[in-house]
Parts: C-alpha cells; sequence; structure tokens
C-alpha cells in the first residue's frame, strides 16, 4: 500500500507541475522535467533498455515530452501519458539496436518512484549541448522550428512533415536549409562568447 500512495502522490505532483508547466510557470516545467527523469529511466529499463541507450531514451522522451506538452490534457492522468511516449521512445532505441523490447510483468515497474539504479547522465556536457540545441531550436522563426523538429529532430520525411504542417516541400527545405544555417550561426556564436 505504501508503494501506490507514493505512485498516487507522484501522479498528483507530476500532472500538477505540467499543468503549471502549460500556463507559462517555467520554475514548474523545469522542476518537472527533473522530477520525470527517474520515472523515465524506470520505464525504460522496464523495456529492457541498458547502458548509454538509457540516456538517450530519456533525453528523447524530455524532448519529445517538450514538444507534445501542448497536448497533454490536464483531465487525464499524467503518467499514463509520460509512459507512452517513454515506450515509444524505448523501442525506438531497441530497435537502433536490432533488439526486440523486453515484456515485463512486474507491476512495481510501472509506478512512479525513483529508479534505485545509477541516476542516467553521467555525461552532463552531452545533456547541457541538447538543452542549448533545444533552446537554439526554440527561438528560430516558427517555419524554420517546424521543420528542424520534425525533418532533423523527430527524424520524420519530407511528405510526412508536410502533411503535419500543412507546408510544401519546397517551403519545408527552404524553411530547414534557413533553419540550420541560423542553428549554426547561432551556437558559434554562443560558443565563440564561451571561448572569450
Amino acid at each position: 500500500m505504501p508503494v501506490q500512495s507514493a505512485a498516487l502522490s507522484g501522479e498528483a505532483s507530476l500532472s500538477a507541475a505540467m499543468q503549471a508547466a502549460q500556463v507559462g510557470d517555467a520554475a514548474a516545467y523545469r522542476a518537472l522535467l527533473r522530477d520525470c527523469v527517474p520515472v523515465i529511466s524506470a520505464m525504460a529499463r522496464a523495456k529492457g533498455v541498458q547502458g548509454a541507450a538509457l540516456d538517450d531514451v530519456v533525453q528523447d522522451t524530455l524532448l519529445t515530452l517538450h514538444q507534445a506538452r501542448a497536448t497533454y490534457d490536464p483531465a487525464r492522468p499524467f503518467l499514463p501519458w509520460l509512459r507512452a511516449i517513454t515506450q515509444r521512445r524505448a523501442v525506438d532505441a531497441l530497435r537502433r539496436k536490432g533488439r526486440r523490447p523486453k515484456e515485463v510483468h512486474e507491476p512495481l515497474a510501472y509506478e512512479a518512484r525513483a529508479d534505485a539504479g545509477p541516476m542516467p547522465g553521467d555525461d552532463l556536457e552531452r545533456r547541457e549541448r541538447a538543452a542549448i540545441l533545444a533552446t537554439a531550436v526554440a527561438h528560430l522563426p516558427e517555419g524554420q522550428r517546424e521543420a528542424i523538429e520534425h525533418i532533423a529532430l523527430r527524424e520524420l520525411s519530407l511528405d510526412e512533415t508536410s502533411t503535419l504542417t500543412g507546408r510544401t516541400k519546397g517551403a519545408l527545405k527552404v524553411n530547414f536549409h534557413r533553419g540550420l544555417k541560423a542553428l549554426r550561426v547561432s551556437l558559434s556564436s554562443r560558443k565563440e562568447g564561451t571561448d572569450a
């Protein structure tokens, strides 16, 4: 029973943080992302993800959560929504490695509690670079941002991106290349600023 009540309090806390983040509370959003890391890690481990792939799944899930945060319905539980995203990213990681997802029939693997294993993210430099990139992408004009997010980050085809955004493939190509150029300028000027 204590594990179940911990799961319920974790659900309530994460759901409240997500709702606050949806209305622009930056501190709640940072807390939500921080608190989701051990939960995502536990969910990915339950699918059989291990090692460096675990860090990738955590980062991919957080990025997807960021991109899809407007689609979360506050009237519904947060953890099943997060679990669906995590499972998709875990399956993607396992496919890249040529492995099938492991079926887990352990109910505790689906509870909202911190993973007892080592925390993912020993590679802090990579996570910092990912955060810098996400910030730079967020500052792009809408057309360029959408092209970069869908084509480069989500690895969708031009056809899929065109269907999602309503933009022509030609416009997407132009926006994609302009977005890449703007990112290069933004990221190199940031690097020069830190070197100075």
